[in-house]
């Protein structure tokens, strides 16, 4: 795909408006599966692609699979829902008491965390669900060092002056909503006031505020998690490493991210422009991955999983004309790449590539 810019991308999306009902359903269903997995699995949830989509599309657990993953992946929808409902609502501002709600729902309920200390010592501390933070948070670097984010008596104050910020600067126009969404992720991830679920609150955020202003929403991928970290990192080492001047960097303060984010925003949306407007039934689409199939054969066994609840190799070789041979090698690469799994019955099969 050649380089692409937010305004080109936008102007190929805005192109294709109004969108039919299909295709916004299409998209919808896409977004949802692809937002939630990939948020959650940044931070080690451990449904996979197949199993988030069982569970948000229809309601249902596949396999083997954690409880506490899957309560964290049902809340995470709840709140995208949430989100996108407080979005459209241009009237009202953004507000404190939103985020923290947008918390309280995605983590459920307080829980304590139990660590092994050097030694042998065991300790535990309270998570809160929808209160700020309650003790020091930090990550380590990739040089062995601490990074320090503000500690919890600084983070009332920061997210006041975040909130603020962020009105007055939706109200002036001067910031792109790209570069308003880019900035606030930025400086509530050095605030970091939660005990819990900062960066799943952060791109519920970033989605937030372009949705609010048109913008079709994004998903910051998991494959790419180290993309997204680096670029948050060399926007510190710009910013400095003091918690209050991250909480209030400028746009300028951040272009390592900007650059990264507005990368992202470019792909993302020029990949909905694909997923909307492409026509070639080889083409199919995985975790926002497009894939071009390079024989029809791929195409036609899929189409035949479709279709029919179950079929066995030789039922799949005459419905699409393949040798049973062929049908098995083409099945192992789908298999192989989780683009389809065997159901629980005898012969039946899912499919989690879609067009």
């Amino acid at each position: 795909m050649k380089r692409l810019n937010v305004k080109k991308a936008l102007a190929a999306w805005h192109s294709l408006q109004p969108l039919s009902e299909k295709d916004r359903e299409r998209l919808s269903r896409r977004f949802t599966v692809d937002f939630n997995y990939n948020s959650n699995h940044i931070e080690g949830n451990t449904l996979t692609y197949g199993q988030t989509e069982i569970l948000l599309l229809f309601g249902k657990v596949i396999g083997e699979a954690d409880v506490r993953d899957v309560q964290e992946m049902a809340a995470s929808n709840v709140c995208l829902r949430m989100m996108t409902e407080e979005a459209v609502m241009r009237e009202i501002p953004l507000t404190q008491n939103f985020i923290r709600t947008l918390h309280k729902t995605l983590l459920r309920e307080d829980y304590t965390v139990y660590r092994s200390l050097p030694g042998g010592v065991q300790t535990s501390y309270v998570i809160h669900a929808g209160q700020y933070k309650t003790r020091p948070n930090s990550v380590i670097t990739r040089d062995g060092e601490r990074f320090d984010y503000a500690s919890p008596e600084e983070t009332p104050g920061l997210m006041y002056d975040l909130v603020d910020w962020y009105n007055s600067a939706e109200r002036d126009g001067k910031l792109s909503p790209v570069e308003l969404a880019a900035l606030f992720h930025y400086r509530y991830i050095r605030i970091h006031p939660f005990e819990d679920g900062n960066g799943r609150i952060a791109r519920l955020m970033v989605n937030y505020i372009l949705f609010r202003h048109g913008y079709p929403m994004i998903v910051v991928r998991s494959r790419k998690k180290k993309e997204y970290l680096d670029a948050l990192h060399q926007a510190d080492i710009e910013v400095g490493p003091v918690p209050a001047d991250g909480a209030h960097a400028g746009i300028n303060d951040i272009r390592p991210f900007l650059r990264y984010f507005n990368e992202l925003v470019a792909t993302e949306v020029y990949n909905d422009v694909l997923f909307v407007s492409e026509r070639n039934e080889n083409v199919w689409w995985y975790d926002g991955e497009r894939i071009a199939f390079r024989t029809p054969n791929y195409t036609k066994i899929l189409n035949a999983m479709r279709t029919q609840p179950s079929l066995t190799l030789a039922d799949m070789s005459e419905e699409t004309g393949i040798s049973v041979t062929a049908v098995r090698k083409l099945l192992d690469q789908l298999v192989s790449k989780k683009y389809v799994e065997r159901g629980e019955k005898e012969g039946s099969w899912r499919v989690f590539v879609t067009q």
